[in-house]
């Protein structure tokens, strides 16, 4: 059993920056997720456990960046927000080692944090 702590989040100005953490209890690959108010879950970003390996979904390439600083801790570096990156991001952790855009493939899950951003 994984579990992960969120934190970030909040309300930023579009063209703004923000950074989401995430700390699990064991190694794991780890993503991010959004789900945006009526809108399904979408794959935001995933890096691999040994950092070396990324995945980025295409609305926030160039713009997003996730990074961790150990084998425990990931990050999400928002920047150039923009109202419709506002949803409720989620921590995603999986025990194999490869990072993956899907989210079944994640059988561990944060509570989720808010990014709201305002125009």
């Amino acid at each position: 059993q994984v579990q992960l702590v969120e934190s970030g989040g909040g309300l930023v100005q579009a063209g703004g920056s923000q950074r989401l953490s995430c700390t699990a209890s064991a190694r794991a690959a780890m993503g991010w997720f959004r789900r945006a108010p009526g809108k399904e879950r979408e794959f935001v970003a995933a890096i691999s456990g040994s950092g070396r390996s990324t995945l980025y979904a295409d609305p926030v390439k160039g713009r997003f960046t996730i990074s961790r600083d150990d084998a425990k801790t990931a990050y999400l570096q928002m920047a150039s927000l923009k109202p419709e990156d506002t949803a409720l991001y989620y921590c995603a952790a999986r025990s194999m080692p490869f990072a993956t855009t899907k989210d079944f493939e994640y059988a561990y899950w944060g509570q989720g944090t808010q990014v709201t951003v305002s125009s």
